[in-house]
């Protein structure tokens, strides 16, 4: 596994499992297998609700864990809960989380950011950061911060590789996260590009592992989900071969400039109103 290094020298893989609309049962079954692979980074968030099955199958995989990456997301409508950070411990049942982030820039999320800038100072969270901010956002974070962001999680993949925002990221020593790296769940238009496909041929790979080789060598950490085995293990096997500047180049050219996934202002007034069932999940 390669590692990035954080803005406060926190070690993070650029690789690891994501949980989005895994249930507890799988989630924890996912969480089993991807560290049997080699996984070191694992991400859920308090809105899918499977943090405490999360937290059960790094128990049970036997990795001690200072090996293991935890990243989880706080949800807006706990911003201004003063125990969040404490809750979301004891869910995922582990004395500190690796990286915290604001899952969405919505309610008092200045608020929210405190909450994670406590936890930090606390030492209860290694790292901080945010996720689906726009730059502006981003630039009221930084203008009221104590402790820098050192990760932004948002959609990102070739038909949308945020080149614009990731420069203004590297200005701030920011690393950008992508969720959506593959194009999103059930969308299979970037993995049938003729381009990737024929990437694949040449370096016998899937044109998953293709995609996911092109986030990587951009500076970009990635986080695809899955709950079978196969592709969980597949998604790993990408640190024997390198793209070339030129296929790189060219992969980047794919880009729309649209994302599959279109925020709102009213989506966004909505986040702080529904609360996750965090205290019944399994």
């Amino acid at each position: 596994m390669k590692y990035i290094t954080l803005n406060n020298q926190t070690q993070m893989p650029v690789l690891g499992l994501g949980t989005f609309l895994l249930t507890p049962e799988e989630a924890e079954n996912s969480v089993l297998l991807a560290l049997r692979h080699g996984y070191r980074l694992i991400d859920t968030a308090n809105a899918y609700v499977n943090e405490k099955a999360v937290g059960r199958g790094i128990k049970k995989s036997g990795i001690p864990r200072n090996e293991i990456f935890l990243e989880t997301k706080l949800w807006p409508a706990f911003y201004e809960e003063e125990d969040a950070v404490d809750k979301t411990l004891n869910r995922l049942d582990t004395e500190y989380i690796d990286l915290m982030i604001l899952h969405q820039p919505s309610g008092d999320y200045l608020a929210g950011y405190k909450k994670l800038e406590k936890g930090y100072k606390e030492g209860k969270l290694k790292a901080i950061g945010i996720s689906n901010f726009n730059e502006e956002e981003i630039i009221n974070i930084l203008n009221h911060c104590e402790v820098l962001p050192s990760l932004i999680q948002v959609e990102a993949h070739p038909y949308f590789p945020r080149t614009s925002l990731n420069c203004f990221l590297k200005k701030h020593n920011i690393v950008l996260q992508s969720w959506y790296p593959l194009g999103g769940k059930g969308n299979q238009s970037i993995l049938k590009e003729e381009l990737i496909q024929s990437l694949g041929q040449k370096y016998k790979k899937s044109p998953a592992q293709i995609i996911l080789k092109w986030h990587i060598q951009k500076g970009y950490i990635v986080i695809p989900g899955s709950k079978s085995e196969e592709h969980i293990q597949e998604n790993i096997d990408i640190f024997d071969f390198e793209l070339s500047v030129k296929e790189m180049e060219e992969i980047s050219k794919l880009d729309r400039n649209t994302p599959f996934y279109i925020r709102t202002d009213a989506a966004l007034k909505g986040y702080v109103n529904w609360r996750p069932d965090v205290d019944g999940q399994k």
